[in-house]
């Protein structure tokens, strides 16, 4: 029974080397990690990790190193469904959300890199094992990038390997994001898969009249058209749009999915495991859309979220999110004609070079 002795929370802020920006976030010039290392009597480690866009990240460091940790040490670190609900409803009052939910998708995480670890198995086949090769495109955070250096950008994925391109829109101008996604849609070909992401800029009918005027460019699909809240305004611009949308990285929970796809409200379900709860109830949201025949796809953290997508028959496109770890960890994600391929390493596979990181420690 593999005891938990451990928890060792991280908290970095790390610096982009171009400042990021979409329609509702602003400019970006760093994003937060925090970490986990989870340790058991036998020594071995699990490690998991949550981010943020620039703020919140010691409110999750505090909740981690007071809240967290008493809830997790000394119990059995198989028991990953018993300790989520533990931690979830140790903390509901106060949280279901926010801060409270980054956290426990950080330890959930390190729960299971622990488990398949220990097991000699990498995370997708613990998890069931479908395909190790998933469908993946470059999601850029370009919002304000002028059109030249946009398809250049454009250029540098498709020279990366990636076979498929999302863009931001939103811009003050309809006008603007529709000759900026013609000019895409001309760079890339007819064919070509192009998605569009909106971060929450329009009210629904503000979405309804943008769908519209995307519907020319054969888009993938539109995300984040409205803000999560607005299920009935989503279903709305999913009825009345005319085009496929993409939707979840800002809800935190299961049931928050049960309402949007039971509403009509989203054709790509879209989890983010960092901060929906964890890998737990990531597998739970990619079930649930498989049940109403949807493609599931995801939102960041693409190192741990390929075998997640590699493990499930209804898996879409895997985000290659531009708040890369690159330059933090041993093995990068492989990207090889459009694909991501999951690792065969036990775990999740993530090596964080440490000593890197504590130079830019919070």
């Amino acid at each position: 029974m593999p005891r938990i002795v451990s928890l060792e929370p991280g908290y970095y802020r790390v610096p982009l080397a171009v400042t990021l920006s979409d329609s509702m976030h602003g400019d970006m010039p760093a994003f937060e990690l925090n970490t986990v290392r989870l340790r058991d009597a036998d020594g071995a480690e699990g490690v998991g990790y949550t981010y943020t866009c620039g703020r919140n990240g010691a409110a999750i460091d505090a909740i981690l190193r007071v809240d967290v940790l008493d809830q997790l040490i000394g119990q059995d670190a198989d028991l990953i469904e018993r300790l989520w609900q533990r931690i979830w409803w140790g903390q509901h009052y106060g949280g279901r959300g926010g801060p409270t939910i980054l956290a426990q998708s950080a330890v959930d995480m390190a729960l299971w890199d622990l488990k398949a670890k220990r097991l000699g198995q990498p995370l997708w086949t613990l998890l069931g094992g479908n395909d190790p090769r998933v469908p993946c495109y470059a999601g850029g955070i370009d919002l304000d990038l002028p059109l030249d250096k946009l398809l250049r950008q454009t250029d540098d994925n498709l020279k990366k390997g990636f076979r498929a391109i999302k863009m931001k829109v939103g811009r003050k101008q309809l006008s603007e994001d529709v000759e900026r996604v013609k000019a895409m849609r001309a760079h890339l070909g007819e064919g070509f898969p192009l998605m569009v992401d909106a971060n929450m800029k329009w009210t629904a009918d503000e979405a309804i009249r943008a769908a519209r005027a995307f519907q020319p460019f054969d888009l993938m699909w539109l995300e984040e058209p409205v803000i999560p809240d607005d299920v009935a305004g989503q279903a709305r611009v999913v009825r009345e749009g005319g085009l496929p949308i993409a939707a979840g990285e800002n809800l935190r929970t299961l049931w928050d999915f049960k309402q949007l796809i039971t509403a009509g409200g989203v054709t790509y379900p879209e989890p983010d495991v960092t901060n929906c709860g964890g890998v737990t109830p990531f597998m739970k949201i990619a079930h649930l859309a498989e049940a109403f025949n949807l493609p599931v796809t995801s939102h960041g953290a693409h190192d741990v979220t390929v075998h997640l997508l590699a493990a499930v028959p209804n898996r879409s496109y895997l985000e290659a999110h531009g708040f890369g770890l690159d330059g933090y960890i041993a093995e990068p994600l492989t990207i090889e004609d459009g694909f991501a391929v999951a690792p065969a390493r036990p775990g999740h596979g993530i090596a964080f070079d440490w000593k890197s990181l504590d130079s830019i420690r919070a």
